[in-house]
């Protein structure tokens, strides 16, 4: 156990079991990786404002030593915001739960397997290989989420949502001012959730899926490699396609206000699913 107050580039090592990662931070880039050894936190640039780096019965934590309050929401912008701006990487086990905020710049966070939250309020993030629940939610900018898995909970008000190469069983990816992007490979009786105010829904998936669809735009247009889509009756005012792939066992859903939601069929490659010799 230990506190340590880091106002320049520093090393740290922590012998003793971590189990949970929370980080409080206003300004500047956070990257928080999984590895086998333990816990390491490297800070390449601090500002002004020093970092309180505090282990204490299993739980890391690092802050800012002062938080502006609701009022320095503009305030950051300014230049007295770059007294906060600092540089930090997060080496911890795959199984620590880690619950990470910044108020304005980019947090990447990879390799996980328990709980992940991150929450930004200006900026963006970039989740990579992350399995358990992972939620990310920002105010203005992007979430890109590559190869996850487990339960993935994506929101923003304005800025785009993009997933790739993800088997999560269940995806709720909603925003309000942006577009929505996901290439799936859907374990069976898997749960997607996708909505946005004004903005497109692009959607691919393996043309063996197992899923019952519903398309449902306002204001927009619905295109689908899948057939077995057809126009579902609903108000004069909307558009909408539903049916059935496969048998049906999962559920996609993804509904906008003032776009189109395209469903691309992504074929399967059996080179990939046959035993090496």
């Amino acid at each position: 156990m230990g506190t340590w107050t880091v106002d320049g580039p520093q090393r740290l090592t922590f012998d003793e079991p971590v189990s949970r990662l929370d980080v409080y931070l206003i300004s500047g880039r956070l990257n928080v990786v999984a590895t086998d050894g333990p816990a390491r936190v490297e800070i390449t640039h601090a500002g002004r404002k020093p970092i309180i780096v505090e282990q204490r019965d299993g739980r890391l934590s690092l802050r800012h030593e002062r938080m502006p309050g609701w009022p320095g929401l503009l305030w950051w912008v300014s230049q007295l915001g770059r007294r906060f701006r600092v540089d930090v990487s997060i080496a911890i086990p795959p199984h620590v739960r880690a619950d990470l905020h910044m108020i304005h710049g980019s947090v990447i966070a990879s390799g996980l397997r328990e709980a992940t939250h991150v929450d930004v309020t200006s900026g963006q993030v970039t989740l990579m290989g992350l399995a358990g629940r992972t939620s990310a939610k920002l105010v203005s900018g992007p979430v890109e989420a590559l190869g996850v898995a487990g339960d993935l909970t994506l929101e923003t008000v304005s800025g785009e949502l993009i997933l790739a190469d993800s088997s999560a069983e269940r995806v709720h990816a909603r925003t309000v001012s942006g577009s929505i992007t996901c290439d799936l490979d859907n374990p069976r009786e898997s749960e997607i959730r996708l909505a946005t105010t004004s903005g497109s829904v692009t959607v691919r998936v393996r043309e063996d899926s197992d899923l019952t669809v519903r398309l449902h735009t306002t204001s927009g247009r619905i295109t689908s490699a899948f057939p077995q889509l057809r126009a579902a009756q609903g108000p004069s005012w909307s558009t909408e396609s539903a049916g059935v792939i496969g048998d049906g066992a999962g559920k996609l859903w993804a509904t906008t206000t003032s776009g189109g939601i395209t469903l691309l069929s992504r074929p399967v490659d059996d080179d990939l699913d046959e035993e090496p010799v």
